[in-house]
């Protein structure tokens, strides 16, 4: 009797496409991966509501969601709809109170309703907001990994993030982060799994560490 294939839906961070996942390779024989994408969210629309509209997109029962960064609080509203087998948060917070104190405060002054992202057609802006950080020498991999540029859509993304309302962790998330995350610091955050040396962006730059341990982890009760 063949073996039951496990639904892996992956959504990537703010502004970054499915690009992110290309290093994935899990056994086919146990796991089928699924690539989500951002779609420009409606005027004035609620996370809660997008989430109703990405859960649209899952295909199967039961499926384990992974969400890295922006998408890792996404795929966590995600599972408060729909029926899941295991929720995978990468470089990523489970509640309000794992953001780090300038995006706390940014929510109570509105501050972050200042920053210029109409400016997001440079790169620069862009690879901040969802890396972490910019090097020239990797100027061609953001251009390969960021699509998402469209004013209002960050606007609505960096207020999704400040004024996330979760008190409290979902049960049963497992975490993962690196332990050099300058986006959202391991200072601020609780039970995780920790990647050593990884960045906001280590889904891209140790991704043998994802193949190794992400089998395991999905299977993990």
């Amino acid at each position: 009797m063949s073996k039951e294939v496990t639904h892996v839906y992956c959504m990537p961070g703010m502004a970054a496409n499915p690009k992110i996942f290309e290093y994935l390779s899990l056994d086919a024989a146990e796991f089928e991966l699924h690539f989500l994408s951002w779609t420009p969210p409606l005027k004035g629309e609620s996370l809660v509501h997008y989430a109703k509209r990405m859960c649209e997109r899952v295909l199967h029962d039961h499926p384990v969601l992974l969400g890295v960064s922006f998408g890792g609080i996404l795929v966590q509203e995600m599972a408060k709809l729909m029926e899941v087998k295991k929720v995978i948060v990468v470089s990523s917070v489970k509640s309000s109170g794992e953001l780090p104190k300038k995006m706390i405060f940014a929510k109570h002054t509105k501050l972050h309703k200042l920053i210029p992202t109409q400016l997001v057609t440079n790169l620069e802006l862009v690879a901040k907001f969802a890396f972490g950080d910019f090097m020239q020498k990797r100027i061609a991999l953001y251009e390969k990994y960021l699509s998402v540029k469209d004013p209002y859509y960050i606007d609505w993304s960096i207020d999704c993030i400040v004024g996330w309302e979760q008190e409290q962790p979902l049960e049963h998330v497992v975490h993962i982060h690196g332990t050099e995350d300058t986006v959202f610091p391991v200072s601020h955050i609780k039970d995780y799994i920790p990647v050593q040396g990884g960045t906001h962006s280590m889904i891209i730059f140790k991704y043998k560490w994802f193949n190794e341990n992400l089998p395991s982890l999905i299977k993990s009760s």
